[in-house]
């Protein structure tokens, strides 16, 4: 058994809640929590240098298994956001990406996302390609 811990990447980006995120009780609507997610989760593959049009163009897509979101304390319209990302990286069928949103140091909502590697053409999944998880890997701190 390997007692190695699996390396973690993290990243964060900033967002401003925008006066369209916000429902009639003034509060960020809960459903743009799982966009915060995607935003986050395209900026640390951005970031980690595999952006979604180079996994896209290679044939492959990532689309969602699993989402799940624990709200904490509501975001307003104007507030500074920042989206947490972080992926342990581990080579692996599916991929789970740990979401933190945070107002200052307030932790607002939390979750995670379980992904699923695809074949683009037959729309089934496939193994995972191992250079993924070693850009990912380059990356980590």
């Amino acid at each position: 058994m390997d007692n190695t811990a699996a390396p973690i990447i993290r990243h964060d980006y900033p967002y401003r809640v925008r006066y369209a995120d916000t429902d009639r009780m003034e509060y960020m609507y809960n459903g743009h929590y799982l966009r915060l997610f995607e935003i986050g989760r395209t900026e640390l593959l951005r970031w980690a240098g595999i952006p979604y049009v180079e996994i896209e163009s290679s044939g492959l897509l990532l689309p969602v298994l699993e989402a799940h979101v624990v709200y904490r304390s509501p975001a307003y319209y104007d507030d500074l956001l920042t989206i947490e990302t972080s992926c342990c990286i581990r080579y692996a069928a599916t991929l789970r990406l740990d979401y933190r949103i945070l107002r200052g140091s307030e932790l607002i909502a939390e979750g995670y996302t379980v992904h699923s590697f695809v074949s683009r053409q037959q729309r089934r999944a496939v193994r995972p390609p191992r250079w993924f998880f070693e850009r990912l890997l380059q990356v980590a701190r």
